[in-house]
Formats: C-alpha cells, structure tokens, sequence
C-alpha cells in the first residue's frame, strides 16, 4: 500500500481508502453484517488504513458497523473519516435545504441538507458514539447548504477542531468557488468530490484550485458505483430498491461497455481485474491524493487493497487515455 499526505494536515492515508457507502444498505438493495464487517478487516489486513463514511448511509447503520468492525483494532493506526449535513429524522425544524426522497424499509424519507452550527455539533456527538471512538480523523461536509452561510459552518469546524474532537476539516461536492469561500474562514484539508473515467470534470477548474491551496482531494465513485467493473453488461441485475437502475442511466452504456472490453485487454495482459486497472489509473491523475473504494465483502476488499501492488507505464496510460477518449 501507498501513503499519501491529506493537504497540509499530517494526516497520513492510504491511497485506496475503504469507502463505506454500499455496507449502509439503504440505496445499495440490502447489506450483509458479517460480510460488511469482514471487508473492513480484510481491508486492514492488507493495508487499508482510511475508512470513509457518513451518517447518511444506512441511516448510522455504515457507522455503526465500523465502529463495531474497529473493536479489535488498534484505533491510532486507522484514520476515520466521516461526514455532517444530511438529516432524515426531521430535526431541522423547517429549517435546511430539501435534497430528496430517499427509501427505508420501503418508507420514504425527505432528505435536507442542514449544516448549522448547532447541527454540526449535535451530528458530531451522534458519529462518536456510534463509531466508538473519541475523535474524528476528517470530519466533512456532506453536501453544500445554500441556507447556512459558509462561514458559519467552516467556524464550527474550527471549533471542533480545537476541542480536538476532530483533527482536520474538509468539505465535499464542493465546486471551486464554495473552496474559495470557505477558505476565508478556514484551512481545509479536503474535497471530497466524484471523479471516474466517465466523469472528469473537475480537472477544468478545482483540481488547479486545490493544487495552488494545498488542498487534498479524496475521489469518490471511480468505478461509477460497479459499473466500471463490466459485470452489469452480463449477469449482474439489480434488486429493485437499488439506486444504480436510474444512476446507470446517465451514461452512453455502449460506449461504456466498449470501453470496458478495451480496458479488460490490458486488464487480462497484466494479470489483474479491470476493477483493479481503473483504480490504480484513478490514483495516478494529477491533484487526486486518495480514492475510495467500496467493498460488501472480504474478497471485493483484498482486491481494491492489492491495487497498489502494480504499476502503469507511460504506454499503458496512453493506450488508456486513447480508450477513454472515444467516449466523446
């Protein structure tokens, strides 16, 4: 595994970090508890040393299986990150922006955005408890509040940060000028923002940002939730309640599929897993500092770990990028 520097903290984390999205359930069609908490041992086993989650998934369900799966660990060698300012209980009072309608149990549950001071603080207490531990490694925004100002929430970050309940402070699906506006207030460490093959938009205007700032970003959905992986082309049908069977529908699935065949040539050549292939590409574009990865159970996490045990030469990024630009 590599290490890499998170902005200008002195957080260190592991390039593939272990994105705990999926072992929520909810979105995902379910989850299994045993295999959840095995992919995070696993994923530790062999080197993963950052675990990235949110309240939001599964409702504290993500959270609390990690804290669980953490027990038996030793805490100061793993590096927590969650997040803050996605509500579902209704605690807002009226108050945030509505995001949407998500699903529980077949119930719908309105989603707002809320990233108040005294929300920040409530959500903190409520992430320490069920991760079972006493500090936050990186603690985030989940998405922008238009009904908060910047300030304000970069302020109770700080204040966090010096009661030492959280060690940095980052942001996520933040675009280039809400970077700008919170670093007024406050040093961030972070952005955590979607980068895949399929989606490199931000390379126009926040990755030259956070270079200049020393910001870190932390890529997330790299393999496009799985679709990446090719499996969704042939045996890989979705259970109803899944989000991916309106998510997939973004994309040019042809292109996407022939992509995929391109990229499993060099995948085959090289003796590792197209999945494998399109991660360690992610680790190695300009301004990305980790990527996360999601696993549902022990064999998925040994092969995102064992990504770094390889390398890309300069022709096999060409003929990547050669590959990827067809999808215009």
């Amino acid at each position: 595994m590599e290490y890499r520097k998170l902005g200008n903290t002195e957080l260190e984390l592991s390039t593939i970090t272990y994105g705990a999205f999926a072992i929520g359930g909810n979105m995902w069609g379910g989850n299994d508890k045993a295999d959840s908490i095995a992919s995070v041992h696993a994923s530790i086993d062999h080197g993963v040393t950052t675990i990235d989650t949110a309240p939001f998934y599964g409702f504290g369900l993500s959270e609390v299986m990690i804290g669980e799966a953490l027990k038996t660990q030793n805490r100061s060698k793993v590096q927590l990150l969650t997040k803050f300012g996605l509500v579902w209980d209704g605690s807002t009072n009226g108050k945030g922006e509505f995001f949407f309608d998500a699903e529980d149990n077949g119930k719908k549950v309105p989603i707002y955005k809320y990233a108040s001071k005294n929300n920040i603080i409530k959500e903190v207490e409520e992430s320490l408890k069920r991760l079972q531990t006493d500090y936050i490694d990186l603690l985030q925004i989940h998405w922008p509040d238009t009904t908060t100002p910047i300030h304000e929430t970069m302020e109770a970050l700080e204040s966090l940060i010096q009661q030492g309940k959280i060690r940095a402070a980052g942001v996520s699906n933040y675009n280039a000028s809400q970077v700008q506006e919170a670093q007024k207030t406050i040093q961030l460490a972070s952005n955590q923002v979607p980068f895949s093959m399929l989606n490199r938009s931000i390379e126009t205007d926040l990755v030259p940002l956070t270079l200049a700032e020393n910001i870190g970003i932390i890529a997330y959905s790299p393999m496009e939730r799985g679709l990446l992986t090719g499996k969704y082309f042939t045996d890989g049908k979705l259970k109803d309640n899944d989000h991916r069977n309106g998510y997939f529908g973004q994309f040019d699935l042809q292109k996407v599929k022939t992509l995929v065949e391109e990229l499993s040539s060099l995948a085959n050549a090289k003796h590792i897993s197209i999945s494998q292939l399109v991660l360690r590409w992610t680790t190695l574009q300009k301004g990305i500092t980790i990527v996360l990865a999601g696993a549902r159970n022990a064999e998925q996490a040994i092969s995102n770990a064992k990504t770094m045990d390889f390398d890309l030469s300069v022709s096999e990024l060409d003929f990547i990028d050669q590959a990827i630009s067809k999808l215009k």
